[in-house]
């Protein structure tokens, strides 16, 4: 099976841009996400393979190596240790992605010796997942299901990568250290091992379900309990439920961003709200009792005579829950006059009336010297 190319994927050049490349995944990753598309095993299987390049195109460093792959494909072998050139195991990009994140975590602990085939545990890579949810679901909380493309062990071989049966031995080219050298003069060049990758051990018989990567795609489903007060970009850790951990170590963490639809009605001020109160002239002039909107229904507000555009009134405590904190915000209510575009006779007649009893002139005091 020909190994994907994860441009091709994404449908981009390999000299996209870290934008383009963000930009291509989002919008894929939207068409064929498994909410939208219930019970469509093709829209799955190509959002599995939309959040695989990702994972490898994504990545600065991981996407190094993978075009250093792919403009010299016979400079590493497969996992499975055949020794042989242009391995082809339809594992390519994950190969490629843990190169030197093998290296650096497995043989890091050798300290320069040989080692037992059991390579060191490794934490899961932590996940993110973004959710969009609706003001008043922001305010009072709630729970949101989210769909995560991830990895899962391998039910055929427990992770180990090994056809049942068997296990992976010592790499004999690096004997477990998963690093060689190369002298240079006075130098040597320290490099993830040619022959087992960086691992440290070679499987001979790849277990024919996940190709001797010890892990396979899925998609997890999970509803979370979104806090009320949450605002735009907050971030909500779900422990554990990242990629699970290589070789027995730890499962890492989910992130889920939040993204809060805006309210016709109210805006969200730090851990406030304010709302734009209308008010006529004769409200403003001679005060007057308005009903105002809140979070939990309406109150009727009290405008004291003479206020001026601009001005605020405060409900303390009367906001959004104020996260990690105690207690709630306020709302603020942002005081405006309502002005007709067009004057009716009648209107015209009433002005012209309020102009001869506010006679002078208001601006006087800007030309005093």
């Amino acid at each position: 099976m020909a190994a994907q190319d994860h441009y091709k994927v994404l449908g981009l050049e390999r000299k996209a841009s870290a934008d383009d490349i963000k930009k291509a995944y989002r919008k894929l990753a939207r068409q064929y996400h498994p909410d939208k598309n219930p019970g469509d095993a093709k829209a799955e299987e190509r959002f599995k393979q939309i959040s695989q390049a990702h994972d490898i195109l994504g990545d600065p460093e991981k996407r190094k190596e993978y075009d250093r792959a792919l403009a010299n494909p016979f400079s590493n072998v497969g996992r499975g240790g055949s020794g042989q050139p242009g391995f082809d195991t339809g594992g390519f990009g994950d190969i490629i992605s843990d190169l030197f994140g093998q290296a650096r975590g497995r043989a890091g602990g050798a300290g320069g010796g040989g080692r037992g085939p059991n390579p060191r545990a490794e934490r899961g890579r932590d996940l993110e997942a973004e959710v969009t949810i609706g003001f008043e679901q922001a305010i009072a909380g709630a729970q949101i299901p989210i769909s995560v493309p991830t990895y899962e062990r391998c039910p055929t071989c427990s992770g180990s990568g090994a056809k049942p049966g068997t296990s992976p031995i010592v790499c004999p080219r690096c004997n477990g250290r998963g690093i060689e050298s190369e002298g240079q003069g006075l130098f040597s060049i320290t490099q993830p091992c040619s022959r087992c990758g960086g691992a440290g051990t070679i499987i001979e018989e790849p277990c024919p379900t996940c190709r001797g990567e010890g892990r396979t795609h899925t998609v997890k489903r999970y509803r979370v309990n979104v806090p009320a007060g949450v605002r735009e970009g907050s971030r909500i850790r779900l422990a554990g439920k990242g990629e699970p951990g290589r070789n027995g170590g730890p499962a890492g963490d989910l992130f889920v961003l939040t993204h809060v639809q805006d309210s016709p009605v109210f805006a969200r001020k730090g851990d406030n709200v304010e709302v734009e109160i209308p008010l006529t002239l004769p409200e403003a002039l001679r005060g007057a009792e308005i009903e105002v909107p809140t979070l939990d229904g309406r109150k009727t507000l009290r405008v004291p005579a003479g206020t001026r555009p601009g001005s605020v009134q405060r409900l303390r405590g009367e906001g959004p829950q104020r996260l990690g904190k105690a207690g709630r915000g306020d709302i603020r209510y942002r005081f405006v006059l309502d002005l007709p575009d067009k004057l009716t006779a009648e209107q015209e007649a009433a002005v012209d009336d309020l102009a001869k009893v506010f006679n002078g002139n208001p601006r006087e005091r800007l030309f005093a010297k």
